[in-house]
């Protein structure tokens, strides 16, 4: 009698109803397909930057060992043109005291004078031009030291968000779990994967066979979620309905495994807003059908596990997108 009630009532409810579910469910793979993206966009533009920041910390080594190697060079042209000064200023003293001497070797000591002084022109010039050289390395090596360093920032500022976003996971997990401990390997379990929390409900903790009413039991743990969901508004929320493959055969409402994973999913989250202040925007209903079961065989066992609702959390990539945004 039960039954044909539910049938009656199933019965009665719009086509557009079944139509709007089922437009939310595209919705809500749509924006989960973002949120995937954005995290994977995350960890490539974090690997990116660090490969980036080793090649260049490569590079400013290089500019250092060169600038070493020339700094050695311009101390060697220096040490050479003091000694050409000194052999300058040495002939100079010559010439003045052999000017009585005789002619030939006035000639050969004004050559040797000339050939110093031209040779002491050639290496102020090689010496201005490395100067020069070094000057424009040193303002070279600088812009990368500043480069780098503003690299160096930006990859330190995603560690640190990504790791405040992990830390948040686990402390909603360590929450939940204090709040759930009544529930846990009750039909309950409480998970932590890629950054997300996950709060898998077994079929018998929330529905009865092929129904999408909640029972009791199931409220009081959905109601101790929402509890902990209230204190963390920056958490978003996905709550998946998942069937066993057994096909079903219904003639009212609910006629197939995606409508019942849709449903339940959708009786799930009502509960979750009735009975507390959470932000309706925060949570996604969607229905996976049998095609993400946790056990493909086919036993009886495994489609007792693959039967259940899971509430999927994760903590906002806000803070993680303005920081790509700002890159």
């Amino acid at each position: 009698m039960v039954v044909s009630g539910a049938l009656a009532f199933t019965a009665c409810v719009p086509q557009r109803v079944l139509e709007e579910t089922k437009d939310k469910l595209n919705a809500c793979e749509t924006e989960r397909n973002t949120l995937k993206t954005a995290a994977q966009t995350c960890e490539s533009t974090l690997a990116e930057l660090k490969e980036k920041m080793t090649k260049e910390e490569k590079e400013l080594a290089g500019l250092q060992r060169d600038t070493a190697i020339m700094g050695t060079n311009l101390r060697l042209l220096q040490n050479k043109y003091d000694k050409l000064n000194q052999v300058n200023d040495q002939l100079l003293d010559k010439y003045n005291r052999m000017l009585a001497g005789s002619e030939k070797d006035n000639a050969k000591l004004s050559s040797d004078l000339q050939m110093t002084q031209e040779q002491l022109l050639k290496k102020q010039d090689e010496l201005k031009a490395l100067e020069a050289k070094l000057n424009k390395q040193q303002q070279d090596l600088d812009a990368l030291a500043a480069q780098l360093k503003i690299r160096e920032a930006r990859v330190n500022e995603l560690e640190d968000l990504i790791q405040k976003k992990d830390q948040a996971s686990n402390d909603l997990k360590k929450k939940l779990q204090d709040a759930l401990y009544n529930f846990e390997n009750k039909g309950l379990t409480i998970t932590q994967k890629d950054g997300k929390v996950y709060v898998s409900m077994d079929e018998s903790l929330l529905f009865e066979s092929g129904k999408t009413n909640v029972q009791p039991k199931g409220i009081e743990a959905l109601k101790n979620v929402a509890k902990v969901l209230e204190q963390n508004a920056d958490i978003n929320v996905l709550v998946e309905g998942h069937t066993d493959d057994v096909p079903m055969k219904g003639t009212g409402e609910i006629k197939d495994n995606w409508d019942l994973s849709v449903m339940r999913a959708t009786s799930v989250t009502k509960i979750m807003l009735q009975n507390s202040t959470i932000d309706p925007k925060r949570i996604t209903a969607a229905g996976r059908g049998e095609f993400f079961p946790v056990d493909p065989a086919k036993t009886p066992e495994a489609r007792k596990k693959n039967r259940r609702t899971e509430i999927i959390l994760e903590p906002k990539l806000d803070e993680i997108m303005k920081a790509l945004d700002g890159k």
